[in-house]
């Protein structure tokens, strides 16, 4: 999945995020009234902050803060090193849904501990980042997104987990007719997977409109193969492949949902603004 990292948008003063208030910028005609020394001073400070693209709020704070900057790139690059792993369970588990494919099943809980791993780490790098930088405006949101993203890639990992051990105990009946439905809810799935992972490497405030599209075509799916399956006939006089499917696209569909939440998320840090 390629990648690019742009964790702090660089605003010019037309176009400062929705939802907060732009710090007013200096004029050098404004400076007409002050002392010859307070004047140079100024003009003299004046085109560094111009060329930083960017104003604080904070008086105190300093116009570039490397510190902060390297552990964003730090924390955002494990965040989508989770991601990749999580959009790779997602796969793992088409084919042992699809395919039948035991090897893919059985590795899916090897990876989701590395998922969980990396989401315990992001988490303590979060809050000591906090702790030492003190971030303020967009990259509090982003610290305060990463902490809830982590959280729900966590459990798209966890629900992949779900179809794996729900495939496995499906290997012995015949293919289902609803499977081919529950293939095409399945790619639905991973789609807005990768689609939450761009906007997030992209920091793409529009994704977000795109994800929920999907999310409502994906719930159509659920609600569809759900009526299917309860008034499908036992197959060889056994309910359990049918209350397997069921568990599968109520998985299926909380990963759309998680997926949905991401971009979300995104949308939040980039313009300040809920959706």
């Amino acid at each position: 999945m390629k990648t690019t990292l742009f964790f702090r948008s660089e605003k010019s003063s037309n176009n400062w995020p929705m939802g907060e208030q732009q710090p007013s910028s200096i004029s050098h005609s404004a400076l007409s009234g002050s002392d010859s020394s307070s004047s140079s001073q100024l003009s003299a400070d004046l085109p560094s902050a111009e060329k930083s693209g960017r104003f604080e709020q904070e008086p105190s704070t300093s116009l570039r803060r490397p510190g902060l900057d390297r552990r964003l790139i730090r924390v955002q690059r494990d965040v989508l090193k989770m991601g990749a792993l999580v959009e790779n369970s997602c796969l793992l588990a088409r084919e042992a849904l699809c395919n039948r494919d035991l090897d893919a099943a059985k590795k899916i809980p090897t990876q989701d501990k590395e998922i969980d791993s990396l989401y315990r780490q992001i988490e303590v790098d979060c809050t000591v980042l906090l702790g030492l930088e003190a971030p303020v405006t967009q990259d509090l949101r982003l610290v305060s997104a990463f902490m809830q993203m982590v959280r729900d890639l966590e459990r798209i990992g966890d629900y992949t987990k779900t179809i794996g051990n729900s495939a496995i105990k499906l290997f012995p009946y015949p293919v289902h007719e609803c499977m081919a439905d529950i293939e095409t809810m399945l790619d639905r799935c991973r789609s807005m997977v990768a689609l939450c992972l761009r906007s997030l490497s992209e920091l793409d405030p529009e994704a977000g409109i795109e994800l929920k599209a999907k999310d409502d075509v994906v719930d159509d799916d659920y609600d569809s193969i759900y009526q299917q399956l309860i008034n499908a006939t036992p197959v060889n006089q056994s309910v359990e492949p049918i209350v397997l499917m069921v568990l599968v696209i109520r998985a299926l569909e909380r990963i759309a949902d998680h997926a949905t939440n991401v971009g979300k998320r995104v949308t939040y840090v980039v313009t300040g603004e809920r959706s």
